[in-house]
């Protein structure tokens, strides 16, 4: 089984031999042709939408295999996605607008709006947690399947954000309040939940739910009307699959997918039950299309929803590398960026960021370059990591410019 450290490289940032410029428009389509239709005939994914922009011309566009195998369904570019942690990067462009109105600061106490959230550390302290821990994973916070079975993350039952659907925001808060930290706040890096309690503190800050908010100074101002936290259109939502042997296994409601250390759990109608608290980290939907007009409009600048200096920060690495022992790749606000790329051993440009989602999904952005990419994919875990992702990666760099 896969080292979580590994997992979480996510979407682009994996080893390859050398570098590569940019495959030239002519070449881009039948190389990434080609990695699709290997993917897909091999049974390693069922179904993918593959999106990829230079300097704000879509250069390559497709949907393929299927949304629903069993249905016969097939997969379309306005197919809509459970994001999984491709929520993230949205979560934070809103939490940096309210940041940039003066509405929450990076260096506030987060309970200035959630009083009663003070997880402990092992001596009985509860340290102060701040916004910008939370935004950059060093908060000592975790996620429950990053931890070993018998945690206090288990014991308590903690969700991830894409599992339990119905839990409530209080209940959710009351069992993280109750585990104890990682380490002291700022002292280190750990992916978790803490998108989640940034959420919820969005919400007690403003008076507004989290949907409503991101919706109104993210995804509303950009057009993404297929993006929220719901399914849009119930009909165009995407069947998930599990890696499995001759062929994915569907993913049904209170699937389990053993990791080391953990379990990852899944729901996918979560979404569909109006109780769900909307989870920061894991909670939107959306299509791959939506999601490439978010990117663009980071690339270029954040105009309309964010000045260009709130774009430059989050884009610069507040968290030194290497994060998951991963040499060359930093964390700014919202994704890893990559500051060396001979460590890392990509064709990939420094300054590149990118993340993905535990659904199948990857995506970056090399803004030396001017490329965005998106591959959404139905099937966990290979359209998270491994030869699909980098085989796409390696498309797009392949040729001469």
């Amino acid at each position: 089984m896969k080292t979580l450290a590994f997992l979480f490289a996510l979407g682009g940032l994996l080893l390859v031999n050398s570098p590569a410029s940019p495959a030239r428009e002519n070449t881009l389509p039948e190389r990434l042709d080609a990695v699709i239709d290997s993917a897909i005939a091999e049974k390693r994914i069922v179904g993918a939408v593959v999106v990829v922009a230079r300097d704000g011309k879509v250069v390559y566009h497709r949907a393929a295999g299927l949304a629903d195998r069993e249905a016969g369904s097939p997969m379309a570019e306005d197919t809509i996605f459970n994001y999984s942690s491709v929520t993230k990067p949205i979560v934070t462009a809103a939490a940096m607008k309210l940041i940039e109105q003066g509405r929450i600061s990076l260096d506030s106490p987060v309970t200035n709006w959630l009083p009663d959230f003070r997880p402990k550390l092992l001596d009985g302290g509860a340290p102060v947690i701040t916004v910008r821990q939370l935004l950059t994973h060093t908060a000592g916070l975790s996620y429950r399947f990053l931890e070993a079975p018998g945690s206090d993350y288990d014991r308590l039952n903690l969700s991830d954000g894409f599992d339990q659907p119905g839990l409530s925001r209080e209940e959710f808060m009351h069992r993280l309040g109750a585990t104890q930290l990682r380490y002291p706040p700022g002292h280190s890096w750990k992916y978790s939940l803490s998108l989640d309690v940034l959420g919820l503190a969005m919400e007690r800050a403003t008076g507004e739910p989290l949907p409503q908010l991101v919706e109104r100074l993210v995804t509303g101002p950009l057009g993404m009307r297929d993006t929220g936290f719901r399914i849009a259109d119930r009909r165009r939502a995407s069947a998930y699959y599990v890696d499995h042997k001759p062929l994915p296994t569907r993913m049904v409601e209170g699937t389990m997918v053993p990791l080391q250390p953990g379990t990852l759990r899944f729901a996918p109608k979560r979404l569909d039950d109006p109780n769900s608290y909307p989870s920061g980290g894991a909670g939107m939907a959306g299509t791959a299309g939506d999601f490439l007009k978010f990117l663009e409009v980071i690339r270029t600048g954040g105009n309309p929803i964010l000045k260009p200096q709130t774009v430059a920060e989050m884009m610069r690495a507040q968290v030194a590398a290497p994060i998951n022992e991963q040499p060359g790749v930093a964390f700014g606000f919202g994704w890893a960026v990559l500051v060396d790329p001979m460590a890392a051993k990509t064709p990939q440009s420094a300054g590149t960021i990118n993340w993905g989602g535990v659904y199948g999904h990857s995506w970056f952005v090399d803004p030396a370059r001017k490329l965005s990419v998106v591959a959404f994919t139905n099937t966990t875990l290979a359209g998270l990591f491994g030869a699909f992702p980098t085989s796409v990666r390696d498309a797009v760099y392949a040729a001469a410019e």
